[in-house]
Parts: structure tokens; C-alpha cells; sequence
């Protein structure tokens, strides 16, 4: 569970409705159907004019990553990796048949080295499902980012039409307040779909797609070196240049 971006979500919400109470507002009076329509429906039939409903739907489906994920520990995997690298230097690869493997993408290189693969081999079919899953992920943002750039250009253009037809009926001055309130809401709508919510997602699956990637490939990397029967502790060593500088024992 990521609980920044939950506490991110919550705390922008309730960032709006204390400016709003503190003011001595009330929520109702941002609450309206028509520029909620105007922005939320118009940022959805832009982006699926853009990216079609599979993307679209997919992309939804993708941002389930910014609020759960497992988190991604290149240590524990250095560690997985080495004791592997240990039991094949002993048994030979076809000792590791059967072993227990936490890490999926992990267990499945291994299966490919238990079958006999050439090191080729095994680093395609393992780098194109690595680049599978970024391309995935990327759509994702480009999904989240085409949303925050709509959010705000419907919310203009409620505006303006809701300036054009409080214009069209001058003749009641006691409606003019009101209806440019209304017509104003469209825009803050949008700043706060796009900046509160769309932004924030699309930076998250990002940061998770960036941090998926560095997994797989430290995981490429370390069957490589058991497939070619390095000695652990260099495959140790080698994977630790995965590790920020201060888990690399260079820093303190």
C-alpha cells in the first residue's frame, strides 16, 4: 500500500475544504453538476479520441500502482540471487529444480537456466518481458498526462461558455453573481483534476516503472552470471552497483 499518494489524495482534499470552511464557505457552493459534466466527461472523450478505449481502460488498470504495490528491495534480491548462485555452483544447474524462489520474475529465469537455454536466449525472452512491462506502464502516464492536459482546457471552455451565457441574460443583474461563480467552478475543477489528481498519478507510475525496470534488470543480470558459473561473491559484488551508494558501504 503506497500511503503517500493515499495521504496525498486525502490531505489535497482536505487542504480545499479547510480554505473553503476558513473563508467561512460551504462546500455545497462548489458543487455543481454542469461544469463537473463539462470537465470530467470532456477530459474522458478527449483522451479516448487520443488513446482509444483499451488504452484508456488499461491505463486505469495500470494506476492500481500508485497506490498498491510490493515494494521493490534490490537487497533482498542481491541476497535471493546469491544463495541460488551458491546452490549452482555446487549442484550444477539442474540442482536448483525445485527450489524456492520468492521473487517471480527471478524463479522464472531460473526455470529457463534449469531448461537449458543458451545466455542469449535467455536474456531476450527475459529483456522483452522487461520492456513489455515499462510499455505498459508508460501508457499509463501518457493516459494520466493526456487527462491533465484536457482537465484544464474543458474547464476554460466551461468557463467561457458559462461567461457567454450569463452575458446573453444582462438584463437580471441579480443573476450575474451567481452564474459567473458557476461558470468559474469549470476551471477550478479542471486545476483540480489535472494538478491534484492526474499530475500526481502519472509521476507515480513513473517512479514505479522506472523502479520495476531496475529489478528485472538487476534479475537479468544476476542469472547470467549463474548461468556462466561465476563465483557468487563476484556476482555479489557486481549486483551491488545496483545499490545507492550508501548501501555499497561508500558512503555514510
Amino acid at each position: 500500500m503506497d500511503i503517500g499518494t493515499i495521504l496525498g489524495l486525502l490531505g489535497g482534499g482536505y487542504i480545499i475544504y479547510w480554505a473553503i470552511a476558513a473563508d467561512g464557505g460551504s462546500i455545497g457552493l462548489f458543487l455543481n453538476a454542469h461544469p463537473i459534466v463539462i470537465v470530467i466527461g470532456g477530459s474522458t472523450v478527449v483522451t479516448l479520441m487520443k488513446f482509444g478505449v483499451k488504452r484508456f481502460l488499461g491505463a486505469f488498470k495500470t494506476a492500481i500502482h500508485a497506490f498498491v504495490f510490493k515494494k521493490f528491495s534490490p537487497e533482498d534480491i542481491i541476497n535471493e540471487a546469491v544463495k541460488i548462485a551458491e546452490a549452482a555452483r555446487k549442484g550444477g544447474l539442474l540442482s536448483l529444480e525445485g527450489m524456492e524462489i520468492q521473487n517471480p520474475f527471478l524463479k522464472k529465469g531460473v526455470q529457463l537456466l534449469i531448461d537449458g537455454h543458451e545466455p542469449d536466449v535467455v536474456r531476450k525472452i527475459l529483456s522483452k518481458e522487461m520492456n513489455l512491462t515499462v510499455e505498459r506502464h508508460l501508457w499509463g502516464q501518457k493516459v494520466f498526462r493526456a487527462i491533465a492536459e484536457a482537465g484544464p482546457a474543458m474547464g476554460m471552455i466551461g468557463t467561457l461558455m458559462g461567461l457567454v451565457l450569463m452575458m446573453s441574460n444582462m438584463s437580471d443583474p441579480k443573476s450575474i453573481g451567481p452564474a459567473m461563480a458557476i461558470a468559474l467552478l469549470a476551471t477550478f475543477y479542471g486545476a483540480v483534476l489535472a494538478n491534484m489528481i492526474a499530475i500526481p498519478i502519472a509521476d507515480k507510475l513513473e517512479l514505479r516503472s522506472t523502479e520495476e525496470r531496475t529489478a528485472k534488470a538487476l534479475v537479468i543480470d544476476a542469472l547470467l552470471g549463474i548461468q556462466a558459473g561465476q563465483n557468487p561473491r563476484v556476482i555479489e559484488e557486481a549486483l551491488k552497483n545496483y545499490l545507492p551508494s550508501k548501501g555499497r558501504g561508500e558512503e555514510k
